[in-house]
């Protein structure tokens, strides 16, 4: 019940936020219309079922406000993360008009969680996604795809299959190499760390202990404030602390590993950096000055694509929508805007 409390009194107090938002305006009143939706009855949530190898399962999606031709799908990261860290995005594009989707991914949150390790693979989730675009009706007149961090791998992955669908696409503090955000980790992020303590975290993984309490006291003030959200933990966003505890730690560690210092699971291999030139549809890259990936990398990314920029959050990390929250969504929305009034991204 506290967390519930704590929930609803936050999103109130961004909704009130957003008047004051440099990114903000008035949102027409049509933004509110209901009229012919058919998810009025549950609030903009709808259960959406999905064909996948195993069956079919249920995957939780809610759309917030109407806008004809700026619709954004959220990608969560993870994986198996949840839709919740994203509710900062209510102090914003409500306020700016923008149409959006909250969604959880098959094993997360509000979704259908099976056991079977052999859902979690890239392919078989970007297929999700588009049989998710599908049930909600968007399309290339108005369908923006927005991944973070994991999200930005799977937005990758269906840009480079699905670019008919697309109207723009935005990859957030992600990059185009899972062996390239290893290489930062090893030569820039743990030389920096205190090397005794990364000694002990290093020994822990080694004989599996990440589960183990001490594990991540170690790790938090070292890595965690630094790169993930540079705020001290006990201010973390309370939706941070939700999707935090809410992570589907099977689908976590299958894919990325045990370890934030780098990726060891599913994805190890992972790397499109050579196919990120085929991505033809208005993109934005966003990376953030104390990112667990490279900004540099980040910014030479959006050079490689046709029709692309980057957005720098100077002040933030992995979590940039809440660390640099000004920067990131006064971006964020200018681009959402200047590619819907058909704008030059350069």
């Amino acid at each position: 019940m506290r967390r519930l409390i704590a929930a609803v009194t936050f999103t109130f107090a961004a909704l009130f936020a957003c008047a004051d938002s440099p990114a903000s305006q008035t949102a027409p009143a049509s933004y509110f219309d209901n009229t012919g939706r058919d998810d009025v009855l549950s609030g903009g949530q709808k259960s959406i079922v999905i064909d996948t190898p195993k069956g079919k399962f249920k995957v939780w999606t809610k759309r917030v406000g109407n806008n004809p031709t700026i619709k954004v799908l959220l990608l969560h990261g993870g994986p198996g993360a949840t839709h919740e860290y994203f509710e900062a995005f209510d102090s914003y594009f409500p306020g700016a008009g923008i149409e959006y989707y909250y969604y959880d991914q098959l094993g997360s949150a509000f979704s259908d969680k099976p056991t079977d390790e052999s859902l979690w693979e890239i392919p078989r989730f970007v297929d999700e996604v588009e049989q998710v675009r599908r049930a909600l009706h968007l399309d290339k007149d108005n369908f923006y795809l927005l991944g973070h961090s994991w999200g930005g791998v799977l937005a990758i992955e269906y840009a480079l299959k699905y670019p008919q669908h697309l109207k723009g696409l935005i990859i957030s503090n992600m990059v185009d190499s899972i062996p390239a955000y290893n290489e930062y980790a090893n030569k820039v992020l743990m030389p920096a760390m205190d090397q005794k303590k990364l000694a002990q975290v290093k020994r822990m993984e080694a004989e599996k202990k990440t589960a183990d309490p001490a594990y991540m006291a170690l790790l938090m003030p070292m890595h965690y404030e630094q790169h993930m959200l540079r705020m001290p933990a006990d201010q973390w966003p309370e939706p941070v602390e939700r999707a935090f505890g809410h992570i589907n730690e099977q689908i976590y560690v299958s894919m990325q590993g045990p370890s934030e210092l780098g990726a060891s699971g599913k994805l190890l291999h992972w790397d499109r950096s050579k196919d990120l030139k085929n991505i033809r549809v208005p993109t934005l890259v966003i990376g953030a000055r104390y990112d667990t990936m490279d900004p540099r990398y980040m910014e030479a990314m959006a050079k490689k694509m046709p029709d692309a920029r980057f957005l720098l959050c100077p002040r933030g990390a992995h979590m940039a929508m809440y660390d640099d929250q000004t920067t990131y969504f006064t971006g964020l929305i200018g681009f959402l805007k200047d590619v819907d009034a058909g704008k030059p991204l350069r």
